[in-house]
Formats: C-alpha cells, structure tokens, sequence
C-alpha cells in the first residue's frame, strides 16, 4: 500500500489504479473494479486525472491484505480487476498503471501525493505514448534423452560373462579411465549446449532491440516455478511504437528458423515495466 495508514479499519480509503494524461469518465464509467458498491470514476488533479474507486479501509487492512496475498485465487481475481481497470483506461488514452493496493486515507490526501508526483508522472505518459509492452521469451532446445546416446558412451551389446568373485577383485583395465572419460564427455556437451542457448539468447535479445524504443530483462523463470520442464534462457519485455508491432511475429518467425530457437511472444501489453517507479 502506498500510504502509511490508509490500511485503517475505520471507514473508507480511495484506491487508485492509473493516472491518464487525459479525462476518460467513459471508459471506465462501467467497470466494477476491485470492491463492491462503489463505481470506478476519474480524480482530476492539476493536468492530469487518476482512475479511482472508493473501497473499504478494513478489506485492505494489513491483516487482511497479508490473508489475500496468501490465497492464490483471491489475489488473482484482485490481480485480474485491477489489470481490467488499468487496460480500459490505456485503450482510451496514455495512462501510467499503478501497482495493486495503492491507497489513500481519503481524497484530498491522494491528490496531495499524486500531484507531488505529476512531474514523473508526465514524463511516464511521453516516455511510453503510442507504444505497448511486449514479452519474449527464449528456451533453450531439449537435452537428449539418453546422454548414453552419444557414440562414445553407447553400451556394448556383447553378452558378458558371469562375474566371479576375483572378478570384483581385478577390474577391467583402463575401466575407471573410461568412466570418467564419459563423465567428462557428458559434461562438456552440457555446456555446449548452455552455451548456445545463451548465444542465442543473446541474438534473439539484439534483434528485438532493434524494434524496440526501449528493452528490459527479467529473472527467467524456474522450470519448477513455471511448471515447465524447458530451461529459460531469455525473459524479456519490449517497448514498441504501435506503429512498428506488426513486425514483432514476422521478426519470430525469422529467428526461429534463423536460431533455432524456441521463442514465446505475447502482448501487447499496457507498458507496466517502463513506467517507472511510482
């Protein structure tokens, strides 16, 4: 939450989802936002106008909240609400979304501290105008089955003899050599194989950004995390010009067949990542 005690039990709190560089009462006049009763409105301040709704202080109590963040569907349909405010807004004009939960203790407070940050808010709004967020990601290409699949590792189908207890005694010359020889072998083809994966990342990566108005890269995502077994190799989002998007899945398309690679395109999306902290 954005404001130190607007988590208060008592009374009411405004919420606020975007600020726009223009009134958009139309677009959002009908959404049902975050809370029940209250409809969503527009907050105008100085040149600017906030995306509001009045909500109850107590459903956004620490205790509360804490008790939602732990509920994977509750917070979603949060998640969800205020995404669905955020987008009607964008489709209306330039808006700089706001994180989930930002509160105020009442109205004149929150015009207060949004117009302390108009200038950064203004800047947001040129920065990202006629442009949307796109996420890329890059998988790095299946490891083989069976390492043993390599020529040098294939197991002999020669029928060995019985053991004997001497056996066990005397083994094989040059055994433990070719174990570890194989073992070696294994590893060097593991990072190979990351290594490509990271080359051609990075060419993924360097085309993209040649699109684009501005790039970031995220944390990739954990297999067990994502519930995916490929390995991450590349998570990123891209500022575009609308104008330039449809290129965006031609240019997949070419890398691909280029790189191999296995690449994931999504969007567009509001430009939550190039907004900037506020």
């Amino acid at each position: 939450m954005t404001e130190s005690g607007a988590d208060s039990s008592d009374g009411n709190a405004i919420y606020v989802f975007a600020v726009c560089g223009a009134p958009v009462p139309a677009a959002v006049a009908d959404l049902p936002g975050v809370a029940t009763g209250e409809p969503v409105r527009t907050m105008p301040f100085g040149e600017l106008t906030a995306v509001v709704q009045t909500v109850h202080a107590a459903d956004f109590a620490d205790e509360a909240w804490q008790a939602r963040l732990s509920d994977t569907r509750e917070l979603e349909r949060y998640a969800r609400a205020h995404h669905h405010v955020v987008t009607a807004a964008a489709a209306a004009c330039p808006t700089v979304p706001l994180p989930l939960a930002t509160l105020y203790h009442d109205e004149e407070r929150a015009r207060l501290a949004l117009t302390g940050e108009a200038g950064r808010f203004r800047a947001a709004l040129a920065r990202t105008a006629d442009h949307k967020e796109w996420g890329v990601k890059v998988y790095a290409a299946e490891r083989p089955a069976q390492e043993s699949e390599h020529p040098a590792e294939k197991v002999s189908s020669t029928p060995r003899r019985p053991a004997v207890p001497t056996d066990r005694a005397r083994p094989a010359p040059g055994a433990g050599l070719a174990y570890l020889d194989r073992k070696r072998g294994m590893q060097a083809r593991r990072e190979q194989r990351q290594e490509e994966a990271l080359r051609m990342a990075e060419t993924v990566d360097a085309e993209f950004q040649k699109v684009a108005a501005a790039a970031r890269r995220l944390r990739p995502h954990s297999p067990e995390l994502a519930g995916d077994h490929r390995v991450q190799v590349l998570n990123a989002t891209y500022l575009v010009a609308e104008r330039r998007s449809g290129e965006l899945k031609t240019l997949t398309r070419v890398l691909q067949d280029t790189t191999g690679a296995q690449i994931e395109l999504s969007g567009p999306w509001v430009p939550y990542s190039f907004v900037g902290e506020v």
